[in-house]
């Protein structure tokens, strides 16, 4: 049942730092989200790749997968991870940032090409 009589107002000040709170929440919220999905993902599988194995007494066995090199799946990984970040984080001030996705797949071709020449 509703009350009766007039509902009391707030003033600016309570609403305006309701707002900010309110604001500061879903931003951690989808900042926190995007980055365990995205960047979670994304560091686990940089991760694995760059395993280490150690023998009993401690010695470096096998350094893993050199996360630099030209032409590696990590490589292409990296790829993805910076311009999503850019994107995500410029989509903050305008939507039409993530058109820039359309940009992607012309960095296709190079990708394939590079991986055939070593035929040639």
């Amino acid at each position: 049942m509703a009350p009766k009589g007039k509902v009391g107002t707030r003033g600016k000040k309570p609403i305006f730092e309701d707002s900010k709170e309110t604001f500061k929440f879903y931003l951690r919220n989808i900042l926190g989200a995007s980055a365990i999905y995205l960047y979670g993902a994304s560091y686990h599988s940089m991760c694995s790749m760059a395993h280490a194995a150690f023998s009993e007494d401690g010695a470096l066995m096998d350094g893993g997968m050199d996360l630099n090199r030209e032409q590696g799946m990590a490589e292409h990984l990296k790829d993805v991870i910076l311009p999503t970040a850019i994107v995500q984080v410029l989509s903050c001030f305008s939507l039409y940032i993530w058109s820039f996705w359309l940009l992607a797949p012309g960095s296709l071709p190079s990708v394939f090409q590079a991986g055939s020449t070593h035929g040639h």
